[in-house]
């Protein structure tokens, strides 16, 4: 349908996907109303998740390099942490960051309402105990929040959840990570840079489930040092207070031990917010998993109603919740968008990073497709090894009959700026023979995808494989 100044979108949730919704609808002409229970736009990326966990991670990084320059010949004296500046400093960039995002609500006439939303209709919404807000469509962009196991509740502040971790509000001697996905990775480096013991638990066998493996060992070799401890197959069985810590019984596959540390972090995953939302004065149902249902449009079992993001299932990711919001608010206008992403990438930002996109090798191997894997190690690469960063690695997943790049991962520094390009590449079809073909700026870390394009005929420079015909 065309723009209308008639047509009324009301957008509850501020994170990623419900601002980006707002502002690209408002550009468009469409009158906005943005609903959030928080003080201000961002939401859990920006004030409890991606923006201060990856400001906590460039200290870390820092500090990390400070430490490795000894065996280039460069020595610093240990690092002092001054933990109120740097909690100062990762507060003042996410302030910095919700001012600009209201700036830019104000500047495009958005009606911005503070408070708990919740349907009272088809069509309708109640704010609080007063405001009522008329709509002709709606977005549902509530996302997601930590899950705390039952085992950890009651326990009081010596129980983290990545909220909290995030809080910094001490430096603890020993900290317990419950939970070997990204978020409990990159936080647990955090806090290993700036000090801490760490020992992660995770109850499977491998750290990162689901990611590539070839992506992970590089990082799982390099966290084997930076942690106190990493326990696979391991699992909390019991939790007590002691000594204004936690004494935690462990069982693995050696049977059970018991350990006092000072804070315990759990991260075992997210739930969406989908509860107290009025769903039952709509025609909106939940899924198994508590997330909103949709069609692959993102629209919901109420016509007019869509849902984005992590309360819509599907990978937790803000820019995915961004691009649905977008996809939802251009078929508002007429458009064909859906949803959909071919080559939705992710990031761990951990050290060293891991990122992919596309078909993974073992989703390949599952589906039964006909693929081939074309590898380049970073010990190769003339950047890698000015930084000392020769860990890494760059694969190119390629059909095997006609030869066009599926998916793409890499394991080492910077990765998640790398990957862009395989995003790309993966999305317009490039065959991996484009890749090969296209120069790539010498010395720099992105010709490793370069040369492992190259490596699948055979014919990278760094590395020696018999040519394929």
């Amino acid at each position: 349908m065309p723009p209308s100044s008639t047509q009324h979108v009301a957008v509850i949730g501020a994170g990623p996907g419900g601002y980006s919704a707002a502002f690209l609808a408002a550009d468009r002409g469409l009158k906005v109303t943005l609903v959030t229970d928080e003080p201000h736009p961002g939401g859990v990326c920006l004030h409890r998740g991606c923006i201060p966990s990856k400001a906590l991670l460039h200290a870390a990084r820092l500090i990390g390099e400070t430490r490795e320059a000894a065996a280039w010949g460069i020595r610093f004296s240990d690092p002092v942490i001054d933990l109120a500046a740097l909690r100062g400093w990762k507060t003042g960039t996410v302030d910095k960051m919700a001012g600009n995002l209201a700036g830019l609500c104000q500047k495009r006439g958005i009606e911005v309402v503070t408070g708990r939303a919740a349907f009272s209709g088809a069509r309708s919404l109640r704010v609080g105990d007063a405001a009522r807000i008329d709509f002709d469509h709606a977005i549902v962009a509530t996302g997601s929040r930590p899950v705390m196991p039952a085992l950890f509740k009651g326990l009081g502040p010596a129980v983290w959840d990545s909220t909290l971790a995030l809080e910094l509000k001490s430096i603890p001697r020993r900290l317990l990570v419950v939970g070997g996905g990204y978020i409990g990775l990159e936080l647990g480096t955090v806090y290993a840079a700036l000090g801490s013991g760490v020992t992660v638990v995770e109850k499977t066998a491998g750290l990162l489930g689901g990611v590539d493996r070839d992506l992970v060992r590089p990082l799982a070799a390099r966290l084997a040092k930076a942690f106190e401890a990493v326990h696979l197959e391991t699992e909390v069985v019991h939790a007590a207070l002691e000594d204004g810590g936690l004494r935690v019984r462990l069982r693995g596959q050696e049977g059970e031990t018991e350990e006092h540390f000072d804070r315990v972090l759990v991260a075992v995953g997210r739930k969406p917010n989908s509860e107290g939302l009025g769903l039952e004065s709509t025609r909106i149902r939940l899924d198994e998993n508590g997330c909103i249902a949709t069609d692959r449009h993102r629209e919901t079992g109420e016509p007019g109603i869509y849902a984005i993001g992590d309360v819509a299932g599907g990978a937790q990711l803000a820019h995915k919740a961004s691009h649905e919001g977008r996809a939802v608010v251009e078929r508002l206008l007429g458009g064909s968008a859906h949803a959909d992403v071919p080559a939705l990438p992710a990031v761990v930002f951990t050290d060293p990073e891991i990122a992919w996109c596309g078909l993974t090798e073992e989703a390949a191997r599952n589906e039964g497709r006909a693929v081939k894997v074309a590898r380049f190690p970073w010990g190769a690469s003339g950047r890698a090894q000015t930084l000392a960063r020769t860990e890494g690695l760059s694969k190119w997943i390629v059909d095997s009959d006609t030869e066009k790049v599926l998916g793409a991962g890499l394991v080492g520094a910077g990765a998640g700026e790398l990957i862009a390009e395989a995003v790309l590449a993966v999305a317009s079809g490039k065959r991996v023979n484009d890749i090969a073909g296209a120069v790539h700026a010498h010395p720099t870390l992105s010709e490793t995808l370069m040369e492992a394009a190259q490596a699948f005929y055979g014919t990278a420079p760094h590395i020696y494989k018999p040519r394929r015909s």
